[in-house]
């Protein structure tokens, strides 16, 4: 089965502004990558090679000019546009010819995972409609929460409840079917004027077919929408890498370890990187890999 991934890279980033008053924030800085380095690493680590990129009109050309067609990564980049910050669910509608009879996998474009993704390929690889995936988190009430009964059932969702059932956060990734973009267009507005995704969640769960994954300790998971967990995610970054001397989310690097390219297309794209210490860790991996 194809599996085909969407990042949704659009909104207006209100809660980081002033910092997103010029550019989007998903190009804002996560250490030492522009944030939407990590999302894009994700798909790409799951095995996702065909990926649409869902920007702002005014933010396109800016996501254009850092990945290009993806090409000289073995991806094929595509982009469209959300005019308005409709709800995520609205990606689906937008994405309808994209996705075509495929599944697909979307991830917010302000959310990091870190950690083995092997929860991750399986629901892709066993998916049966729709799948989520859990996060314990202190504040729930902040999130979409997932209330799970016996045999890792799903019992219910929430947008942001009040009273949350439980403590799990529906994270910013998601993989449904086909099916999706029907479903999205089925939907009216939340009374925020937005196509909710737990409205998405809640039909696949009504017709019996949604399963959920819960991310142990082994995984970290950071919403980045606000200037604390910005700098939360950077510092997390900044401690991984310097630890282990390797780079979290060098898309090269994952291309060349996937096989998506070959070790000569990656000293093709190190010749064409600008003096940095970027460039001096792809040149490691490729003396590593000769």
């Amino acid at each position: 089965m194809i599996t085909k991934g969407i990042i949704l890279a659009g909104g207006n980033g209100t809660r980081l502004f002033p910092a997103t008053k010029a550019q989007s924030k998903q190009l804002l800085i996560v250490y030492d990558k522009p944030l939407i380095y990590y999302p894009l690493s994700t798909l790409m680590l799951a095995g996702i090679r065909e990926i649409l990129i869902i920007t702002t009109p005014q933010d396109s050309s800016n996501f254009r000019k850092l990945f290009g067609d993806g090409s000289h990564l073995g991806l094929n980049l595509q982009y469209a546009m959300q005019a308005q910050p409709n709800g995520i669910a609205e990606a689906f509608i937008i994405a309808e010819d994209f996705i075509g009879d495929d599944q697909v996998c979307l991830i917010l474009g302000d959310n990091i995972f870190y950690g083995k993704l092997d929860f991750l390929r399986s629901a892709i690889a066993n998916n049966r409609g729709g799948w989520i995936f859990g996060y314990n988190v202190q504040s729930p009430n902040n999130y979409g929460v997932v209330e799970i009964g016996k045999d890792n059932k799903v019992l219910s969702i929430e947008e942001k409840p009040i009273h949350p059932k439980s403590n799990y956060a529906i994270s910013g990734i998601y993989i449904f079917d086909s099916k999706v973009s029907e479903i999205a267009k089925s939907q009216q507005p939340s009374g925020r004027g937005e196509l909710e995704i737990t409205d998405i969640q809640k039909q696949y769960l009504q017709d019996n077919c949604l399963d959920i994954t819960i991310m142990g300790r082994g995984i970290a998971w950071f919403d980045t929408g606000t200037p604390e967990n910005l700098l939360e995610a950077g510092m997390f970054v900044r401690a991984i890498e310097k630890r282990q001397g390797r780079q979290i989310a060098c898309i090269e690097e994952i291309a060349l370890n996937q096989n998506f390219i070959t070790l000569s297309d990656f000293n093709r794209i190190i010749d064409f990187l600008p003096e940095c210490d970027y460039k001096k860790y792809c040149q490691k991996i490729a003396n590593e890999n000769e």
